[in-house]
């Protein structure tokens, strides 16, 4: 069975920002849950540090090689929640996070949070997310 997927949006400014309010997924058999992902390098050590356009770039790859290795793309993602240490740096560079969840045709329900530090100090954004297939 396909995975049919149906937004839900009451309102319409959150798709303007790439986001849907909500995501009903049915005929789906297999989910992932992915762990935070930052700008880690393969071996483990934080990269750009200081550098949020950098770090959510990485971060995205990150998270796309997660997907990857499970047999799955960004066209999975079904829920992604972002986490940063600075809401405000964060948002004039949300279009490189946004342009490649274009790209993969998706639209994921999402949450913003500002927090006070991620695990790994010098880390700025943190995305963690849901997929089916």
């Amino acid at each position: 069975m396909a995975v049919e997927r149906t937004a839900v949006n009451p309102v319409a400014w959150s798709v303007e920002m790439g986001f849907n309010q909500g995501e009903v997924v049915s005929g789906h058999t297999r989910t992932l849950y992915i762990s935070g992902q930052t700008a880690m390098s393969g071996d483990g050590k934080p990269r750009h540090d200081g550098d949020m356009a950098a770090q959510l770039a990485l971060s995205v790859d990150n998270l796309e090689a997660v997907l990857g290795e499970a047999g799955m793309s960004l066209a999975n993602l079904v829920r992604l929640n972002v986490y940063t240490t600075d809401v405000d740096l964060l948002f004039p560079h949300y279009g490189v996070l946004a342009a490649r969840l274009a790209a993969a045709g998706v639209a994921p329900a999402s949450t913003m949070l500002g927090v006070a530090r991620l695990a790994v100090p010098g880390q700025l954004v943190e995305l963690e997310g849901t997929a089916v297939a």
